[in-house]
């Protein structure tokens, strides 16, 4: 008895896929366009503006100041030799030797942190540091004109 049942819902389950499937025909509505916001459909303008000579001074500036930032180690310790008695290096001579000792140390933290973002981002904490302790020195310390004397340096004005 349930071989038969079986086997009529088989046959119910048949006649209402071929009831589904049968050709259906096709209502015939109007097609109507679609319709678009007109701005989408109009040709977009950019206009630029013109940057004035304060923009291009202000890159410059910045420029200038993360080139310094990132030779700060090396300023600094140029600065501490520059201040021992009977030792003054000219401009050129301060600008190498700073760069060249920058330029070591990001080399050391590159060798010893493995992956150049983090070895970057190390180096970037000590330039922080070492301004930090400029700034103090700067601040708590009797001789003034830290940051004077280190321009002075590293313009040759004091040799």
């Amino acid at each position: 008895m349930s071989e038969e049942q079986n086997n009529q819902e088989v046959e119910n389950q048949e006649a209402e896929i071929q009831a589904a499937t049968a050709p259906v025909e096709p209502v015939a509505e109007p097609v109507a366009e679609p319709t678009y916001d007109p701005s989408m459909t109009q040709p977009q303008v950019i206009v630029q503006r013109e940057r004035g000579f304060s923009h291009y001074v202000g890159f410059a500036l910045l420029c200038v100041l993360c080139i310094l930032f990132y030779f700060a180690p090396g300023i600094a310790l140029t600065y501490v030799i520059n201040m021992i008695p009977g030792v003054s290096l000219g401009a050129m001579a301060a600008w190498v030797f700073s760069a060249v000792l920058s330029v070591v140390v990001w080399l050391i933290f590159k060798l010893k942190i493995k992956g150049f973002k983090k070895s970057f981002y190390v180096y970037i904490g000590v330039c922080v540091l070492v301004v930090a302790i400029l700034i103090a020195a700067e601040i708590l310390t009797e001789q003034t004109g830290v940051f004077a004397n280190i321009a002075a340096m590293l313009t040759g004005a004091n040799a």
